[in-house]
Parts: structure tokens; sequence; C-alpha cells
């Protein structure tokens, strides 16, 4: 398939057509991923918990995200690659520009920052310096010990002040957003009132797009799966057919269905 670019996910927002998003943390996965028509890949924080055993992704650092970025770049066959900023790597702005160049450097087209209406100056000097950033908003793993958990996020009146978070940031130049755990009406609202598309994980069927960890799709993951993943190899033959699978329910609007969201 041709080079998947933002400019590819904003035509696909304005025409309604759904996109795929996985992770991928080396070159054979990133192949496989690729390969399969996934828009875009996901170097996760998420590595910490699912390669390295940890039971957050706060020990991630730096180093650990530019050598699984340089894998999935290697591997990757045209889709667009994000990379995850890791805990405390984008405290200032300034701290932030030095670590989303190391990231782009290492092949990623797009950088994901984790927080609220609090990175405005942030993500404006990032778009001044040629660096396309993803906000995820929603339940934001790095700020477990404040959340007191993994709990669903945006209930009640914290709804106004998400969709607020999500309408400056998209103001202030950000290119995507990763919506997670939030009920499925705020995260409709949301991706209604942005102009840049907005990628759902446990934020019901209306985003643009839809993201899993790649473990968790394949039913790999130990322990009691979240609420909103499916195990796609279930009912395929090969894992490049459950990651079609994945993509094509996506597209079809039978993924997510409504008890992988949540309500207000």
């Amino acid at each position: 398939m041709a080079n998947i670019t933002l400019t590819t996910l904003n035509k696909m927002k304005a025409s309604g057509e759904k996109f795929s998003v996985l992770t991928a943390y080396d070159a054979t996965f990133s192949h496989v991923v690729s390969k399969a028509g996934i828009e875009a890949i996901l170097v996760g924080d998420s590595l910490g918990m699912v390669l390295q055993g940890h039971d957050s992704t706060l020990p991630v650092t730096m180093d650990t995200m530019i050598y699984h970025t340089e894998c999935v770049s290697r591997g990757n066959q045209g889709a667009l690659l994000i990379a995850d900023m890791p805990f405390m790597s984008f405290a200032s702005p300034e701290m932030t520009l030095i670590n989303a160049g190391k990231l782009m450097a290492a092949g990623a087209n797009v950088v994901k920052l984790e927080g609220g209406s609090w990175l405005k100056e942030t993500v404006q000097q990032l778009s001044r310096n040629g660096v396309p950033c993803c906000i995820h908003l929603g339940l934001t793993p790095q700020s477990v010990n404040v959340f007191g958990g993994y709990k669903v996020q945006g209930r009640g009146d914290a709804a106004a002040q998400l969709l607020a978070d999500a309408e400056q940031l998209a103001e202030a130049g950000a290119a995507l957003f990763v919506l997670e755990c939030v009920p499925t009406p705020l995260a409709k609202e949301i991706t209604k009132r942005v102009n840049v598309p907005v990628i759902g994980i446990g934020a019901g069927p209306d985003t643009d797009g839809q993201v899993l960890v790649l473990h968790d799709m394949l039913g790999i993951t130990p322990g009691k799966p979240a609420r909103f993943v499916k195990n796609f190899l279930a009912e395929a033959d090969s894992i490049p057919a459950a990651i079609e699978a994945f993509s094509h329910a996506v597209k079809s609007g039978t993924y997510p269905a409504e008890e992988h969201g949540f309500k207000e």
C-alpha cells in the first residue's frame, strides 16, 4: 500500500472512513502489521508491561523507546509510525523538543504525549519545529498513581474539562488524539468537535480510528482482558489473518461493539 501519512488520516476522517492502529515493538511484527493493512503503528510505552513485565509504564526510559522505535521503523512497510514519549520525558517544552527529536530521528512520524491543556505551549513548540504530536486523553497510564488505578475518566463534571482540553490542544496544533476509557457519548462529542483524527481505545465506536495493544487482540496477554479488548486470533487461522480481521472489523463498524464501551 502507499505510505500512510497524516494527510491520509485527515482525508479518512473527512470522508467518514475508519482506520485501524496496533502497537508493535519489533521489526518482525512491524512488518506483519503494516503488510496487513493497518494504517498506523504505535510504538507504545505499553512495552514496559507487555515486554518487560512491569506493572505500569512508568519504568520505561527514553533509551528504550528510541531502541524499539528504530526496530519498528526498520520493519515498517508504509504505516504511519507513532512513538510514545515515556514518563517524565516531556516535563518542559525544552525537554520535550530534545526527546521528541530523538524519536523522530529514530523513525517516528508522530510523537505521543499524555496530558491535558497544560501541554498547549509544548504542542505549539513541537508544531513550530515540524514535530507532529498525538495527545493521549482520558485514562492516561502514566498518571496511574494520580488516578488511584486504571479507571474510566470523563464521567460527570469531568466530561466538560476533557472536552475543553481536546478543543484547546487541537487549536494549539495537535495532529491526532487518543481517547482511552472515556464514556462513548463523550468520545463521540470530542470526535465531532475537533478537526483532527481521534483514535479510541475503550471509547466506543464513534471515534475515527481504533487502537489495541497487539498482544491483547491476539489473546496472549496474561490475566483478565480489559472490557474493550476482543481476541481476534480466536476465530482466525494465523496472526496475519487475525490482524486483517481486526482491521476489517474496525472499518466495517462491527468493532468495537456496545459491550466494549462505557456509559456516562
